[in-house]
């Protein structure tokens, strides 16, 4: 009787366990919806499209399986920002992921309430996309490119390689509250050096051919283009071809001016960024909040000298700058 009593037991607990399985079969994979806003194009952005997806992967989340990747693209161009952010918010999305103070800001105005990660904001506190980098308080976090001993160290590279220089063009973006930052630190450092810093600013595309005539006629001995700027980003063959054309040793803060052509690089590494901006993503989406996770600074710098643009602007590069780059283009 005991045993016929057990055989009827387990045969009810499989029954009732049966449907329990084949619901739990059926149960649909959450799948997470994600923003991404380039400032740029696509072509000149794909690299760190990959970087981030790849990063998305280690962390368990494939496009098309448990994600869906919503990719918007300013294409260079600061009024644009304003309709891809609003189209991004319209969606309804788990997070959104953006990169420079521009798209950064164009977001913010957007939502005070989906999750914003920032992949490379000069400056978050100045800005007032963080309350502070410790404790960041509303819904945006992300990594800041803050790094105020960058300018000093450009400058010095800069002298190096150039004896006797007295004359630094600067082309930027007044109109970007973190650019700003980033230009008064060059400023004091360009002072305590004894040089020169001429202004040169750029906010649109069209302003290019004006700026290449202002740092020519200031006679300019070499030229720093600030970074992240999405404009200058999207148009960097131009730029350095200008610097060529004029004979003009010139230093940026991103690796991809030197891909393109350009003497030096010297900055943060941003596909880097791109990668620990999945890290957010992850956090978020596992139930952390944007405001208590904390603003985290570059902690990989890249020094990349082209040796092909050096010898077409007939200048060396001293070995002393040779040993400290981490990649020489020959």
């Amino acid at each position: 009787m005991s045993t016929r009593r057990q055989l009827l037991i387990g045969l009810g607990a499989s029954a009732l366990a049966a449907p329990l399985v084949s619901l739990a079969q059926k149960q649909p994979t959450k799948v997470y919806r994600i923003g991404v806003l380039s400032p740029s194009n696509p072509a000149a952005t794909a690299h760190l499209n990959e970087a981030f997806k790849q990063a998305l992967r280690e962390h368990g989340y494939v496009e098309g399986q448990n994600i869906i990747l919503e990719r918007r693209y300013g294409e260079g161009r600061a009024e644009r920002l304003a309709d891809v952010a609003a189209e991004l918010v319209r969606i309804k999305l788990d997070v959104i992921v953006t990169a420079t103070d521009p798209a950064i800001a164009a977001v913010k105005r957007e939502t005070q309430t989906i999750p914003i990660v920032m992949v490379n904001s000069t400056d978050p506190v100045g800005t007032g996309f963080v309350a502070s980098l410790a404790r960041p308080g509303g819904n945006v976090t992300g990594l800041s490119t803050i790094s105020p001993e960058l300018s000093g160290k450009k400058l010095e590279l800069l002298r190096e390689i150039v004896p006797g220089l007295s004359r630094v063009a600067f082309i930027w973006n007044s109109s970007v509250k973190g650019a700003v930052f980033d230009y008064k630190e060059t400023e004091s450092a360009a002072r305590s050096l004894r040089l020169q810093l001429q202004s040169v600013e750029v906010s649109r595309a069209e302003d290019l051919d004006r700026a290449f005539s202002a740092v020519t006629n200031q006679r300019a001995q070499v030229l720093i283009v600030q970074t992240p700027n999405p404009v200058l980003f999207a148009n960097r063959s131009q730029v350095v071809s200008f610097a060529q054309r004029d004979r003009l040793p010139s230093m940026y803060g991103q690796k991809e001016f030197a891909d393109a052509g350009g003497l030096m690089s010297y900055g943060p590494n941003i596909a880097d960024m791109w990668r620990r901006a999945a890290t957010y993503v992850d956090r978020i989406l596992k139930g952390a909040k944007p405001a208590d996770l904390p603003v985290e600074q570059p902690t990989r710098f890249e020094l990349v000298i082209n040796l092909k643009a050096a010898k077409a602007l007939g200048i060396t590069i001293p070995q002393s700058i040779l040993v400290r780059a981490d990649r020489v283009i020959e």
